[in-house]
Formats: structure tokens, C-alpha cells, sequence
């Protein structure tokens, strides 16, 4: 597992670094926001990338589940995993930029919450995402599990 990056920009703290998966394809930074929520930061690195120079359309993925689970789990107080995720790409994300993630919920039910998220660099739209989240039952089975 690589090391884990410094921060790319101040605030800015690793969510989950135990996360093999995550520390290995980021790192992911988070970063609290003034309205209670929270944000990602990634700067984009070569290995980030395609053999065309853009940003992984499967890291971008990864950054957005990420961020749309962390919102969900925030608002919801349990973990989630992810039953339903669209996607969407709109432009490329190169090497030297700042990738930054956000979410929102849209709706929550009793075991469920709909959300969508955004990613951008220097204020252009990359991605835009939505998912269906479904809150884990303590002490479920291996269909419970995160993924």
C-alpha cells in the first residue's frame, strides 16, 4: 500500500485509512464543511490516470461512491452500502488537478437514502453521479457487508 499522501490542501484529513482499496487508489482526503456535510479532495496523479493523460473514469467512480456513502452515512448514523449508482461523465480531469466531491441527500426512508453527487477541477463540472443507499443491519451477513 502506498503511503499516504500529505493533505492537498489544509483542513483536509484522511476519512478512512484503513481502507486498503481507498488509500490505494486515492488517497481520498475529507474536508468538514461550514454546513455540517463534508467534501473530498483529490490532487490527481499520473498514476490516476489513462493511458490517454485523463483521469480513471473508474477512479472518478470510486471518488464518487466514496463521497455519496459518506454523506449518506453522516446524515443516517450507519453504514451503507450501495444497491443502485449511475453515472455520468461530462469532461476530463488531468494530472496536477484538484478533484473535489460533493453530495447531497435528496430523500431518506427508514432503511434507504437517495443522493447525488458532483465532482469538479478548478470549477469545471467532471461527473455527476446519483446512488441508493441502503443502511446495514449491526450484525448482518455477508449480503450486509460493504463493498
Amino acid at each position: 500500500m502506498p503511503h499516504p499522501s500529505a493533505p492537498p490542501q489544509p483542513g483536509a484529513h484522511l476519512y478512512d485509512p484503513d481502507d486498503p482499496f481507498e488509500m490505494g487508489s486515492g488517497p481520498f482526503h475529507a474536508v468538514d464543511t461550514a454546513s455540517g456535510g463534508m467534501r473530498f479532495v483529490l490532487l490527481a496523479e499520473r498514476r490516476h490516470c489513462n493511458a490517454s493523460g485523463a483521469v480513471h473514469g473508474g477512479l472518478l467512480m470510486t471518488m464518487a461512491d466514496l463521497t455519496l456513502c459518506a454523506c449518506a452515512t453522516r446524515a443516517l448514523g450507519d453504514k451503507v452500502v450501495t444497491v443502485a449508482f449511475n453515472a455520468e461523465f461530462l469532461a476530463a480531469g488531468r494530472p496536477g488537478e484538484l478533484l473535489e466531491a460533493s453530495a447531497d441527500l435528496l430523500r431518506q426512508t427508514g432503511s434507504m437514502a437517495f443522493l447525488r453527487g458532483e465532482i469538479r477541477a478548478a470549477g469545471r463540472l467532471l461527473f455527476v453521479a446519483s446512488a441508493v443507499v441502503k443502511r446495514r443491519r449491526r450484525g448482518g451477513g455477508d449480503s450486509e457487508r460493504a463493498v
